[in-house]
C-alpha cells in the first residue's frame, strides 16, 4: 500500500527567515494523525534565508539527517565539530547522551534550502557522534543511492537504526527499483514528479510505503526523490 501525504497538507510554520515544511507534528504544528512514521518521526523541509538560522540549541537520543538541496549550511556543535555543509552533502548527527549545536546560513545573498530528517535510534544513551560527505550526481543518477546505513556499507554514512536514508535523481521516462521486501518506507520528491507504483507525487509530497516488496519510481518530469527505508 501506498498512501500519499500531499504537499499542501504538510504543516507550515513561516518565521520570515525560515519557511519550514513539517510532514510530521513538530514545533508548533500538532497533527495527531501524523506523528511519525515507525522511527521516522521528523521528515522537515526548510528554506533559511541568508544571514538566518538556528542558535545554539539541544538534542537527545536521536539520529538526524541533514541533505542540503542548495546553498549552504554552517554546522557548529558542543563535540568540537565546525562544517560548512555544501548543497550535494548529507549529515548524519547521533545526538545520544545529549549535544548542542547550531545551524547558520553563512551567506548575505544565498538561501538554503534543505531536508531534515529524525530518525529514533535503536537505543538510547549512546556516545554522540558526527559524520558528512559529499556525494556526486554520478552516485544519484537512474539508481537508488544508499547515503546513511547501519554499518556505513559501500561508503554510506552510520546510522543507530535499522534504517537506511536513499537518494535518487531521474531523467523524465527513467525508473529506478527500490526493493524492499517486508520492510516499509517512506518516499519525499525533492523536485520534479514521478510515479510510484502508479501513484502520482510532485515536489514536496510524501508517501508511506507498506506492503509493497518492490517499489519503481518512474520519473514524469526530471525528479530528485529520497527514502528512507526501514523495519
Amino acid at each position: 500500500m501506498i498512501t500519499p501525504r500531499f504537499s499542501a497538507d504538510r504543516g507550515r510554520a513561516d518565521h520570515g527567515w525560515l519557511d519550514a515544511r513539517h510532514t510530521f507534528s513538530f514545533a508548533g504544528y500538532h497533527d495527531p494523525a501524523h506523528m511519525g512514521f515507525r522511527s521516522l518521526r521528523v521528515l522537515n523541509e526548510d528554506r533559511i534565508a541568508p544571514g538566518g538560522g538556528f542558535g545554539t540549541h539541544p538534542h537527545n537520543d536521536m539520529e538526524i539527517i541533514t541533505w542540503v538541496i542548495s546553498g549552504a549550511l554552517e554546522h557548529r556543535d558542543s563535540m568540537g565539530n565546525g562544517e560548512v555543509l555544501r548543497a550535494g552533502e548529507v549529515q548524519r548527527m547521533s545526538a545520544g547522551t545529549g549535544i548542542t549545536h547550531s545551524e547558520v546560513n553563512p551567506s548575505d545573498s544565498e538561501g538554503i534550502h534543505l531536508l531534515q530528517i529524525w530518525i529514533r535510534p535503536e537505543r538510547t544513551g549512546i556516545e554522540p557522534s558526527y559524520e558528512q560527505r559529499a556525494v556526486s550526481d554520478e552516485e544519484l543518477r537512474g539508481r537508488w543511492a544508499a547515503l546513511v546505513a547501519p554499518g556505513a556499507p559501500d561508503g554510506a554514512l552510520d546510522i543507530h537504526q535499522n534504517a537506511r536514508f536513499l537518494a535518487t535523481r531521474l531523467e523524465a521516462g527513467d525508473a529506478a527499483d527500490l526493493q524492499l521486501g517486508d520492510r516499509h518506507a517512506w518516499l519525499h520528491v525533492v523536485a520534479g514528479s514521478i510515479e510510484a507504483n502508479g501513484v502520482a507525487l510532485g515536489a514536496g509530497d510524501g508517501a508511506a510505503v507498506s506492503g509493497e516488496q518492490l517499489v519503481t519510481a518512474t520519473a514524469v518530469a526530471e525528479a530528485e526523490v529520497v527514502a528512507v527505508e526501514m523495519i
